[in-house]
């Protein structure tokens, strides 16, 4: 084997297991040991300034400055006396990622210094606007931009090796006011969500002041061992495989799924474990994926605010754990061709501030009026403002993963299960006669599973083709990708249920005042949006052709990629749900709409050049130089005097070489020459479109002659790490 290949494969044979640095400790003796949590707030704030804190969580009330100086010296104290010797307003800017710039705590104090942190640093702070993207909003001479503290979101401290910072969770919006972030919207979606949703709890509930959108993410990932890594530049540059012949073995026996966990990955899983605990993010669940180095964590739900920070923590953390256990993360939807991706399930439901779960069926779903208020009205958002959850997984990493046998189809549409349906269907019926008490009354018998106990019963399947299902009391938003941010989709989810909730409310007003009772009209309103819901439903396999075809029928969009995805965005129906509700201006959604656009541009340029760069300088001179031992062998074949049948399968292995070798320089020729036009486009969404036609196509001829060359050239002369190891060796 060439050096750097055989050096990464002797690395990991000789690596040994790092130990979990917490291992057989409780998890109660350290969670949230590193977050300014109430505990922490009651041991180190006055009582005014706790008091204050509570409210402005609860209540969103603002919090005066001179309580801010209180809360900053509290926070200060507390950070010290935990380590911490400098602090950073912790952000997500619209690259995807997170953001801080650090600062010390100290302040020179004639021959010394002090640990100085006021209410003003606490609150805001100006980093540089215009080097993160902005969609033309900021200009590069225009720098000025300004992260603003969250109350709603512990503030707490990272450990980076043995350095401690003081992390405070911000928005992020730019001098003159607009958000240059995820979470800004997101916030606002929140609240906008409570408001509308409270009115309509109230008419069954009128002890409730709040309702919360709650979320619950499954994380999945990929681990390879990180000598690996580094020896294949399209992982380190662009986070997927850009060429690879799949593995005699893959996913095929599905021995991996919930199968043992790796004695090494297991380390690292308990490791990654107790960081997440230190810091109060709720992982309990951890398991083996589909395919071979795939796995999967997940949290206990808890507010979507919370749930976001602590899903991107939680993305950063594991990539600081995975390099103590010389391993590296691969969060990219699809890092390896021919066997699963990867996606981040997002679990939403609502819930209030008496303990109910808004879509919690209980035992007798059709008897909760609640319940099927609620219910319904999920599915009448979906049904108007589906293509907007479309646009919001939309990404080019996530292209290669929808509609692919792991992963649900591009089209947007609701699974509910066979119960839930035969539910709906007889409501719709008794409606229909006027029936209103019955429903009402909670007399309505569908006899469906009756000789199943209650306990052992759900009241849904699972269908993992669909991209947004119901599992029993929350909604699964099941096409989100690996690596994404969750507030994209939440926002989205939070401001379309909102949305319909003021609908929905006005519609029952209005019969109510036309002389319909409260019954009555919220069921006959239930029942349009039933019917109207229904070309949404769909119950079977989101992968058939069939279903296409019938999604075509009904309406339905099929949009495969992510600059045609996007354009919904520019679309008024789908500005105006957030234009006229304050979560997003016209001139921000057409920032982010520009951004994500040209966002995809980056990562498609930087992948095919990635392709080319190795192609060239890797792959064709070792197929170069094989087939020349190849016509060596030949040539002394015929220098012995052994007849040309003598040397026929040489031949043939070297003609399909050379023509292999042509092709792939073929290809790249022509991916470069589309690469110069791709600039010439008039706007960036022209030019996504341009990368997503006529470049991205080009990728999978230069793969296939490369990955035909890859069983053709003899093993110890290919480059590049196989699949093979990569996947199976740990």
């Amino acid at each position: 084997m060439i050096s750097q290949r055989k050096k990464a494969i002797e690395t990991v044979v000789n690596r040994e297991v790092v130990s979990p640095r917490l291992a057989g400790t409780k998890v109660s003796d350290y969670y949230g040991i590193n977050v300014f949590n109430d505990k922490a707030m009651r041991d180190f704030l006055s009582e005014d300034a706790y008091k204050a804190v509570r409210s402005a969580i609860s209540n969103g009330t603002k919090i005066s400055r001179e309580i801010a100086d209180a809360v900053a010296a509290g926070m200060k104290a507390w950070a010290t006396s935990k380590g911490a010797n400098s602090y950073t307003h912790w952000f997500q800017p619209l690259t995807g990622l997170t953001a801080e710039k650090h600062d010390m705590f100290f302040t020179p104090k004639g021959d010394g210094a002090i640990e100085v942190f006021s209410g003003d640093a606490l609150v805001q702070q100006e980093p540089d606007a215009s080097s993160f993207p902005s969609g033309g909003i900021r200009a590069t001479f225009e720098a000025r931009g300004y992260t603003a503290w969250d109350p709603g979101s512990p503030a707490f401290i990272m450990e980076i090796g043995d350095g401690k910072t003081l992390c405070i969770p911000t928005i992020f919006i730019s001098y003159t006011g607009e958000a240059l972030d995820y979470k800004a919207p997101l916030l606002k979606s929140c609240a906008f969500l409570e408001a509308a949703a409270l009115p309509v709890v109230n008419l069954f509930d009128k002890e409730a002041t709040r309702v919360t959108a709650t979320l619950g993410w499954e994380q999945e990932y990929f681990l390879i061992d990180e000598a690996l890594f580094y020896a294949r530049p399209d992982l380190m540059f662009t986070g997927r495989t850009l060429l690879g012949h799949s593995p005699a073995k893959g996913q095929q026996l599905e021995d991996h799924y919930f199968g043992t966990i790796p004695e090494r990955v297991y380390a690292y899983m308990l490791d990654l474990e107790t960081e997440c605990h230190k810091l109060g993010i709720p992982v309990r669940t951890r398991h083996n994926e589909v395919a071979p180095s795939q796995f999967e964590c997940a949290p206990m739900f808890e507010e979507v605010s919370v749930a976001v920070d602590h899903n991107q923590l939680l993305m950063d953390l594991m990539e600081r754990v995975a390099r103590r256990h010389k391993l590296r993360v691969l969060l990219h939807e699809k890092p390896f061709a021919g066997i699963n991706g990867s996606g981040k399930h997002n679990n939403w439901s609502l819930s209030t501030d008496t303990g109910k779960n808004l879509l919690s069926p209980g035992k007798t779903p059709k008897s909760n009026i609640q319940f099927i208020t609620f219910f319904v009205n999920v599915l009448k958002a979906v049904q108007e403002y589906g293509d907007l959850i479309r646009a919001s997984i939309a990404s080019a990493p996530n292209d290669h993963r929808l509609g692919a046998n792991e992963a649900p189809p591009a089209i947007i549409s609701a699974f509910i299960g066979s119960y839930m349906t035969n539910v709906l269907d007889e409501i719709e019926k008794r409606v229909a006669k006027g029936k209103y008490d019955e429903l009402a009354n909670a007399n309505l018998k569908l006899d469906i599973h009756n000789k199943i106990p209650d306990v052992m019963l759900d009241n849904t399947d699972r269908n993992r083709t669909s991209p947004f299902a119901f599992t029993g009391n929350k909604f699964e938003v099941r096409a989100v990708g690996s690596s994404a941010n969750c507030s994209q989709t939440m926002t989205v989810m939070n401001t379309i249920m909102a949305q319909q909730l003021i609908d929905f409310k006005t519609e029952v007003d209005k019969l109510i005042k036309g002389g319909e009772s409260k019954d009555g009209a919220l069921l006959r309103v239930i029942r349009q949006y039933i019917t109207d819901s229904k070309k949404i439903c769909f119950e079977g396999d989101g992968y058939s052709e069939a279903w296409a075809k019938e999604a075509k029928k009904r309406g339905l969009n099929n949009v495969k990629t992510t600059p045609y995805a996007l354009d919904f965005l520019t679309l008024k129906k789908y500005k105006d749900v957030f234009i006229k509700n304050n979560i997003l201006t016209e001139r921000e959604l057409d920032a982010r709409y520009e951004i994500q656009n040209h966002s995809y541009v980056m990562k498609i340029d930087i992948e095919a050049k990635t392709l080319a760069d190795l192609a060239v300088n890797q792959i064709l001179p070792s197929a170069l130089d094989y087939s020349n031992k190849l016509i060596s062998n030949i040539k002394g074949l015929k220098e012995i005097g052994i007849a040309a049948s003598g040397s026929k399968a040489q031949k043939e292995i070297v003609t399909d070489i050379v023509n292999r070798i042509n092709a792939v320089k073929t290809g790249v020729d022509k991916l470069n020459a589309a690469l110069a036009g791709a600039h010439k486009s008039k706007s960036v969404s022209d030019e996504a479109k341009y990368y997503c036609d006529k470049v991205k196509p080009l990728f999978d001829d230069i793969r296939d002659n490369i990955d035909s060359l890859e069983l053709l050239v003899e093993d110890t002369s290919w480059p590049l790490p196989k699949y093979r190891e990569m996947l199976f060796m740990r």
